[in-house]
């Protein structure tokens, strides 16, 4: 009349299966396009050249005058110059935004 119990759940396998599972979504979902993202980001503050206009991270609307090492000098304004981290360069602008603006 005694009957032995099985394991519950079925194959221990199964539970190892959904954990890869997950880590492929979450893979494939948020760590690859945010590696692409920061990727995108490092070669575009590489690539900044004096005359460039650029927006920060802030908003500011400026036109690149100097890039050191690690800070970038940023007209803002006639006879307004900012000095900034280079990481703080959102999107470079197409030549021409800041007259128009």
């Amino acid at each position: 009349m005694a009957q032995t119990a099985g394991a519950p759940g079925g194959s221990p396998y199964t539970s190892l299966i959904f954990i890869v599972v997950i880590f492929v979504v979450f893979y494939f979902m948020l760590i690859r396009p945010q590696v692409k993202r920061q990727k995108a980001h490092r070669e575009l503050v590489t690539a900044l050249g004096k005359g460039d206009e650029v927006v920060t991270t802030g908003g500011l609307l400026g036109k690149v005058v100097e890039v050191g090492d690690s800070f970038v000098d940023l007209q803002v304004a006639e006879n307004m110059v900012v000095k900034l981290q280079k990481h703080a360069i959102a999107t470079v602008m197409p030549k021409g935004t800041i007259k128009s603006a």
